[in-house]
């Protein structure tokens, strides 16, 4: 899966609607630019599972290489959706084993609370190194690149 064309969207859930069938809601999410709206479908991964609501801070992230209706508020189909704790941030990267980002924008330091996981939620239990990381984390230090000890990993197999 290309993960790399994924873009994120962060924002705040102001509704969450029934879509066209069964298997399918809209969620509508405020951020700094406005409202964004997001189609889940069967193939729409919410890590932990985690039922959406109004008021709970989201990054979802949609594939920028599939053609999107030219229509506002924008509309994307959700590929992940990630529930945030306050003040947290979320980067979907490549990382190197040293576990640098590809683009140089940051480097992980594991700590032993550091939580890695797959996907569907399952601990791993090597080197998340050389593999395309959903990464938590809040602070990070001023240095080049930027480090940061992570929450939580998710690694993309």
């Amino acid at each position: 899966m290309a993960y790399m064309d994924y873009e994120p969207v962060i924002g705040t859930v102001v509704n969450v609607a029934r879509g066209n069938d069964c298997c399918s809601q809209t969620i509508s999410l405020r951020t700094e630019s406005g409202i964004v709206n997001f189609t889940m479908g069967p193939e729409t991964h919410v890590i932990d599972n985690r039922p959406l609501r109004a008021g709970l801070r989201v990054a979802a992230f949609y594939d920028a290489s599939l053609p999107v209706p030219l229509i506002f508020p924008p509309q994307y189909q959700a590929q992940i959706i990630a529930v945030l704790v306050r003040d947290e941030q979320i980067m979907l990267n490549e990382f190197d084993r040293n576990l640098t980002a590809r683009d140089g924008t940051l480097q992980l330091n594991i700590a032993r609370n550091t939580v890695i996981e797959t996907l569907n939620g399952q601990r791993v239990s090597c080197s998340p190194g050389n593999q395309t990381l959903l990464v938590y984390y809040t602070t990070t230090t001023r240095s080049i690149p930027p480090q940061t000890t992570p929450r939580r990993i998710v690694v993309l197999c």
